[in-house]
């Protein structure tokens, strides 16, 4: 049993097999499922952080509870991913999108009209359920169902999509809401989900029967290349390493202001450095989509945790360029969310990949859903810089994991790209 390469050949073979109109097809399927990403983050992940102060202000509940909300969706969401999973592998991916759709744009509409706190964490269990069905872990399951093997360089176009998600919905959102309030902004939200991202769902994406990874020039369903004892260590590895990568980016994501204030840097500064992440993320995923053919998808996962280990390292000694160390980190998260996709592809093969990425998404979901908490608590119990020191352990290691993992695969199913 040897381990599958990088990908190269299956690629080749799609670029050589398929008729120019399936390649035309996998640019309409691979743009669909990246813009409706952007928007289902946007109406979801990146709704808290700029509506729970409006939110907040008009109803006058607990700012905590508002941002509450948030954590239990993603609970809902990792509570579902599996049978998500199950069902994408069961009945391909085109249904459950659009089904994702649907329950985003119902949560929206139950959040628009909340009157009361319970009303309004309702609203999340349905946004919960939307997003485990329609964010990145059940795209690029629908991804490796469809292409198989030749889903990395699909799977890697949707991050730059997903990449703009906060760019784009970030000053929508707050645009909206200057002029329409919160409540008006999420039933415009609501609108794109059936009126934009339901229909692209239901239109690109081809149906159950087409969708078996096994299409002209496609790298099919292959058997697993790890399995049995192997095949169970290398997934607890595997899982434990993505769960990782997803805390430290979930806990940056919510508290980077608060550490660069703390660092003397002003609020109107700390913005504008916060700002480097995204493109900086871009950036690494547009380098990572001309580089993949040459190398083996873990390779992509030991250099994101390297440079969030670095990025937070810096950012932890408080070195004067602060940019410096923002774009080390936003390199490195933005080369995650592909080795998340695209590792567990290359490792287990194409036939069981949906259920694989439910499994996997489960504990990744769960661990965002509390990890700011417990760093707001560590900055309450040990300040800024214990939080922080806490953090650089973690990510080194999860490098040290990392590695682990590659020799644990070169040993194991040689030889190893």
């Amino acid at each position: 049993m040897r381990l599958q390469g990088s990908g190269v050949s299956a690629a080749n073979a799609a670029d050589t097999g398929a008729s120019a109109s399936s390649h035309r097809d996998r640019r309409i399927v691979v743009t669909a499922v990246g813009v409706t990403q952007i928007f289902a983050w946007g109406s979801s992940y990146y709704l808290p952080a700029v509506l729970a102060k409006p939110i907040a202000a008009e109803t006058g509940w607990s700012l905590t509870f508002v941002i509450g909300g948030l954590s239990l969706g993603l609970v809902v969401a990792g509570l579902a991913s599996p049978m998500v999973g199950r069902t994408i592998e069961r009945f391909g991916g085109r249904p459950v999108l659009a089904i994702s759709a649907v329950l985003l744009a119902i949560g929206l509409l139950i959040l628009s009209v909340a009157g009361s706190l319970l009303v309004y964490l309702g609203a999340w269990l349905v946004l919960g359920l939307g997003m485990g069905a329609g964010l990145y872990d059940p795209a690029f399951a629908t991804l490796g169902r469809l292409y198989g093997q030749a889903a990395r360089p699909a799977i890697t176009a949707v991050t730059l999509f997903g990449g703009f998600a906060s760019t784009v919905c970030w000053p929508l959102s707050a645009f909206l809401e200057a002029k329409l309030g919160w409540r008006e902004t999420c039933v415009i939200y609501a609108m794109l989900q059936l009126l934009m991202a339901l229909p692209a769902h239901i239109w690109a994406l081809p149906r159950e029967e087409s969708a078996k990874g096994l299409g002209p020039g496609n790298a099919g369903a292959a058997a697993p290349v790890a399995d049995g004892r192997s095949g169970v260590g290398i997934f607890v590895l595997l899982a434990t390493v993505i769960t990782l990568g997803s805390v430290l980016s979930t806990v940056i994501s919510v508290h980077l202001l608060t550490v660069l204030q703390a660092r003397g840097i002003a609020l109107a500064a700390a913005v504008g450095l916060g700002a480097l992440v995204g493109p900086s993320q871009v950036g690494a995923r547009t380098i990572e989509m001309f580089v993949a053919r040459f190398h083996h998808p873990i390779w992509t996962k030991l250099v994101s945790t390297f440079c969030v280990a670095l990025g937070l390292l810096l950012l932890w000694n408080g070195i004067p360029i602060i940019s410096i160390a923002l774009v080390f980190y936003g390199a490195g998260i933005g080369l995650e969310s592909i080795a998340r996709g695209t590792l567990p592809l290359a490792i287990f093969g194409a036939a069981h990949y949906p259920a694989i990425m439910g499994r996997i998404a489960r504990p990744s979901l769960l661990a965002q859903a509390v990890a700011p908490t417990i760093a707001a608590a560590l900055i309450e119990a040990v300040g800024i810089d214990g939080m922080l020191a806490a953090l650089v352990f973690a990510a080194i290691g999860n490098t040290v994991l990392t590695a682990l993992l590659f020799l644990l695969l070169r040993s194991r199913f040689p030889p190893f790209p």
